[in-house]
């Protein structure tokens, strides 16, 4: 479970198990407010686009 536990600057603080991550707040929906739960999603579009860019470079490595 990801747990907004606070802000400090322009970073969030997030629980997470028993450790303390940080993440530039940019990253979090803007209406996240202390004490919200988190959930990771995967953006499968981009995720496509960026391994098939990937893969593109390594081609061209081998080319």
């Amino acid at each position: 479970m990801l747990i907004l536990d606070r802000f400090e600057g322009n970073m969030a603080i997030i629980e997470c198990e028993d450790k303390m991550l940080e993440i530039p707040i940019k990253y979090l929906p803007a209406a996240a407010k202390e004490g919200d739960i988190l959930k990771l999603v995967i953006d499968e579009g981009k995720t496509d686009k960026r391994r098939e860019k990937i893969q593109k470079l390594a081609d061209s490595l081998f080319e």
